[in-house]
């Protein structure tokens, strides 16, 4: 089934109307088409802003009544898997209303590290990855999907585009890969991001890593329609696109390079990068630094700010207690020692440290810029991970506040606004700023 692009896209510093989403929704879903249809909506977890909810009960009541079923399936990527109560949280419907409404709907944690949950789709051969890497890497690369994606006629997708440290921007295909993918493709491309590094990825379009992602999606043979949210500050909707899973995201990668990138005209020694709630750990709390490392002077300090974060991650926690945070430089100059250790974790590694530089004579590791912890994590165990520390109880966010004159950067919702600079600095094959 061919799928035409949709739009709706707010008045600056307005919110597309409810009114609007519904129209919209009616014309990407006609419910005739979706009679007797078996439908999957995948949605991201709690770790992304976007009202997902007004999209979920706006899709039930255009097509869940006339479809044999209407599921949920949670992206998880390799997050931590949600409680029910979580994921009526994250549709924004109580217990009583899924008992009633919507009592059709079964919800689904994806399970990235079960075999049994995930279909083999082949491979991408050594020659094209060669091609889509930029001539980074020459190797196959298996592609796993969640394999109940196949029980389905329909596939929806909606999810937030935001600039996005591994890919460029997120959205479109990213919700299957890694949303709902296995871990060999899931492995590959972070690490592709990692060795092309967060500054040269973030905020462009068309990385390698997004070609991966979508020769992947292409492999995905169930009819796909996708919702693509542009949103601001705490949830507002500025734009709203519909259409196969590409179209939809480079419409909407569009808009969130407007509104999603604060230009700076010279770097900052201090950044408070203050994280939200829905990262309770440092695995996506390090999207506090992602976003951030552009606009941090040679030498500055990253703070990451969070009394409520104790966790470095679940899933995850155990390999970095081992291999702590690096630059890329560090594992690929010891690769001997690090190839067989998950890519994803290296990946995640070297994107929370940042660039920086080592010498495998010495065994002296010079990073860039320092990134401290100012969050619930123990000091020692800061220490044992390669990152700074600092007591959050000794800073007064306040304090930062309306100091960028003298170099100090305070962020209050850090993690889904980028900051550049107006002039790339050295290190970035730019001037010096």
């Amino acid at each position: 089934m061919a799928v035409a692009p949709f739009r709706v896209v707010a008045a600056p510093g307005a919110s597309v109307p409810a009114s609007a989403v519904r129209t919209l929704i009616a014309q990407a879903c006609p419910a005739d088409q979706y009679r007797g249809r078996k439908v999957v909506l995948i949605v991201p977890d709690g770790t992304r802003t976007a009202p997902v909810g007004m999209m979920f009960k706006g899709l039930f009541d255009q097509i869940g009544d006339v479809a044999a079923r209407f599921d949920v399936m949670i992206a998880l990527g390799t997050h931590p898997p949600m409680t029910l109560e979580a994921m009526l949280h994250r549709v924004e419907i109580t217990a009583e209303e899924r008992a009633e409404r919507y009592a059709k709907v079964a919800f689904i944690n994806h399970e990235w590290d079960n075999p049994a949950a995930l279909r083999d789709l082949g491979s991408i051969s050594a020659d094209e990855i060669r091609e889509l890497s930029g001539g980074r890497f020459g190797m196959e690369v298996p592609v796993h999907i969640n394999r109940r994606l196949f029980d389905y006629d329909q596939i929806i997708i909606v999810g937030p585009v935001f600039p996005h440290e591994v890919v460029g921007f997120s959205g479109g295909n990213k919700y299957l890969f890694p949303g709902v993918a296995g871990p060999g493709i899931l492995n590959f491309f972070h690490w592709l991001g990692a060795v092309v590094t967060n500054p040269m990825i973030i905020g462009n379009k068309w990385t390698p890593v997004r070609k991966v992602v979508d020769r992947a999606g292409a492999m995905v043979t169930v009819p796909k329609l996708c919702f693509c949210l542009v949103v601001e500050g705490h949830g507002a909707l500025a734009g709203l696109f519909a259409g196969s899973p590409e179209q939809a995201w480079d419409d909407a990668s569009e808009l969130s390079r407007d509104l999603h990138i604060t230009y700076k005209d010279r770097p900052f020694h201090t950044v408070l990068s203050c994280a939200p709630e829905m990262y309770d750990e440092l695995w996506v709390g390090g999207k506090c630094m992602y976003k951030l490392e552009p606009v941090i002077a040679d030498g500055g300090e990253l703070i990451i700010y969070a009394p409520h974060l104790r966790e470095i991650s679940l899933v995850h926690g155990h390999h970095i207690e081992r291999i702590g945070y690096h630059c890329i430089d560090y594992f690929l100059k010891q690769w001997d020692r690090f190839s067989h250790e998950p890519w994803g974790v290296l990946a995640h590694s070297t994107h929370v440290h940042g660039i920086g530089s080592y010498n495998a004579a010495t065994g002296v590791e010079t990073p860039r810029v320092r990134v401290t912890l100012a969050t619930g994590v123990p000091e020692a165990l800061c220490r044992k991970i390669n990152l700074g520390y600092r007591d959050w109880r000794s800073i007064d966010p306040a304090a930062y506040a309306d100091r960028e004159h003298e170099g100090v950067l305070y962020v209050p919702k850090a993690g889904e606004r980028l900051y550049h600079l107006r002039k790339k600095p050295v290190w970035a094959g730019g001037e010096a700023t």
